[in-house]
């Protein structure tokens, strides 16, 4: 079933800019989990009329914590069907896009966060600015801003080196159509031969082995200075920015720095085949040890001061440093959303998956998320409240700025505010996005509570999300089919715990505070998206029933204490569920028979000839 996103005649419906559509067999998903209800309430019923009576019983307690384990289990379950119930799918329509706005298209500002170059190297950072920077979007309506945490003098100079090299990159991106847009990310996966073949009117193999020397070489130069530490001062005096830093600067200690590395209002900033080249920013906001920076909601919140005055663009993508680009579209993707003439004006944000590039053959760490990318997160965002997950999301900046969205707002996005700033020099510009960097601009405003991302909470991209939806705004999720974002997943165990820990405990805190979606959106946003919120807000007390039945079951099992019913079985499902059992563990351990798929031990099952007979 198709609902079209926008009302009115059958005219307009076939100009929208996107759609929606209900998965499949959602009403057969509904019906089965209706039957997963019933069996919850006998499970209830089971436990309460089988209840010890006399507190000497053997097992009481046992039994008591067993009951409500499942009430915790039952209760979360509730929860996580709002969301696996209610699963739609959205589909941007860019070509139209291209026809009706191709030469009134907004300008987009790209944000990009890193805070330390020992966590985060230069190289990694620097690839996914030039990805961001070689969307197949008009450059001089593009602006890629790096906002540097650490305040690190090696992360300018490999954007100032990568500044350099965007003018070979850009260029043979768009001639070559190139995804991924990330240099490392291509040069490994493709070689000049595998695109030779692809497409034999091209012959891109002169040009790759440039391209990629290029490459080489200035990763090399900015490895071989971040492994020294030191900046040469023959470089120093290359670029006035270098004179920003001292020697008493340090990561938690320094003003802040904004420095426009590619001016994109100068029409004679072009790459090598002439075409413009995008806005480039790099700024450090100002630290000082007696100040609260807010991690990386303050830093995204001095970005999105200084985006405002230097391009002022009326949509925001905000990328970690280890997200790049995959797909070129994905910006003209996005804006079919926010640009449509039906719904578009009250749509504040729209949420990719994050995907991750380095994901393990059998995925050890559970790093993927393949379930809640598919059907929770959808299922949230069928009730047009997805949740704001911090990277890969674009914005309406009036949204993100603590804009209230009322019926009578029109959704602008064309006007003159949105203008590149061409009346100032970059000096200018410069001076005056460091005073909006500054650790005492945000002292008596409302930016961290009303403006900006949401300061207080681990997890500020929830909170701030929530707080968005609140005031009126709908948000959607989009998860295409080829991946608009590729990232680095954690590689080892106690980088994936320490992970999942912080967002498992600063998810946990919101359900406690004044941001409870019961509480907070009360009214505000639909039940089904509140429960859905809560799905992933109580990730981490659920894992208490989940170690009770871990633990506690298995020692009365020891001492003879019954907490289950019993069940009767006849020899022949005995006889064939026996050997199954025998089939699968020799298929584990020895490897003595082979059974490639599930459906091959359902056939062995359903055999109406004779149970096997394994030795």
């Amino acid at each position: 079933m198709v609902h079209m996103d926008k009302g009115g005649t059958e005219e307009d419906e076939a100009l929208a800019l996107f759609e929606t559509k209900e998965a499949r067999f959602r009403g057969a998903y509904r019906l089965f989990a209706s039957t997963i209800v019933v069996g919850i309430c006998l499970i209830w019923v089971y436990r309460l009329s089988h209840l010890p009576r006399s507190a000497h019983d053997q097992g009481r307690w046992a039994w008591i914590g067993l009951f409500l384990a499942d009430v915790c289990f039952s209760l979360y379950w509730i929860f996580t069907q709002s969301a696996r119930c209610n699963v739609v799918y959205r589909y941007p329509f860019k070509d139209r896009l291209s026809h009706r706005y191709e030469e009134k298209l907004p300008g987009v500002d790209i944000l990009v966060c890193t805070a330390d170059p020992k966590m985060e190297p230069p190289t990694m950072v620097i690839n996914t600015v030039l990805s961001a920077m070689s969307y197949n979007y008009p450059p001089e309506k593009l602006s890629v801003y790096l906002s540097d945490d650490g305040g690190s003098e090696l992360t300018f100079y490999a954007l100032l080196e990568a500044s350099a090299f965007s003018k070979h990159w850009i260029p043979f991106c768009k001639k070559f159509r190139v995804e991924p847009m990330s240099p490392a990310a291509y040069f490994s996966k493709h070689s000049a031969a595998s695109n030779s073949q692809h497409d034999l009117s091209i012959n891109i193999g002169p040009e790759w082995l440039a391209v990629k020397k290029l490459y080489e070489e200035m990763k090399n130069r900015i490895d071989s200075i971040v492994e020294t530490g030191m900046i040469p001062k023959k470089i120093r005096d290359q670029h006035k920015g270098f004179s920003e830093w001292n020697s008493n600067a340090t990561k938690q200690d320094h003003q802040s720095i904004v420095q426009i590395m590619i001016d994109g209002r100068d029409k004679n900033a072009v790459d090598i085949d002439g075409g413009r080249l995008p806005m480039v920013v790099y700024m450090a906001r100002e630290k000082r040890p007696q100040w609260p920076h807010n991690f990386k909601a303050g830093a995204l919140n001095a970005l999105l001061r200084v985006s405002a005055k230097i391009s002022n663009a009326p949509f925001i993508l905000n990328l970690d440093c280890d997200m790049y680009a995959n797909d070129a579209d994905a910006v003209r993707e996005a804006l079919c959303f926010f640009m449509d003439e039906g719904k578009g004006k009250e749509i504040a944000f729209v949420q990719h998956p994050q995907n991750y590039d380095n994901i393990t053959k059998n995925d050890i760490y559970s790093t993927s998320s393949s379930v809640a990318n598919k059907f929770e997160l959808p299922g949230i965002g069928g009730y047009e409240a997805a949740l704001y997950c911090g990277t890969v999301c674009f914005h309406r900046r009036e949204s993100l700025c603590g804009k209230v969205c009322s019926k009578d707002y029109r959704g602008e996005w064309n006007s003159t505010e949105g203008e590149k700033k061409s009346d100032k020099t970059v000096n200018e510009l410069e001076e005056a996005s460091k005073v909006l960097a500054n650790c005492s601009h945000e002292k008596d405003t409302q930016w961290g509570k009303k403006m900006g991302l949401i300061y207080g909470c681990p997890v500020e991209d929830i909170v701030t999300g929530l707080t968005i939806q609140c005031r009126g705004w709908k948000s959607l999720y989009y998860n295409p089919d080829k991946k608009a974002f590729l990232g680095v997943a954690p590689a080892t165990l106690d980088t994936a715990l320490i992970q999942q820990k912080r967002w498992s405990e600063g998810m946990f805190q919101i359900f406690f505070s004044k941001y409870c979606p019961f509480i907070y959106g009360r009214g505000k946003i639909k039940l089904g998206a509140q429960m859905g919120y809560c799905m992933y807000l109580l990730w981490a007390p659920i894992s208490l029933p989940a170690l009770y039945y871990v633990i506690v079951p298995p020692l009365c099992l020891l001492r003879g204490i019954p907490l289950f019913p019993q069940v009767y079985l006849s020899l022949p499902f005995y006889s064939y569920a026996r050997d199954i059992c025998i089939l699968c563990l020799k298929c584990m351990s020895k490897k003595q028979v082979r059974v490639n798929r599930f459906r091959d031990i359902c056939a062995i099952y359903a055999s109406p000839l004779m149970p096997l007979r394994l030795t």
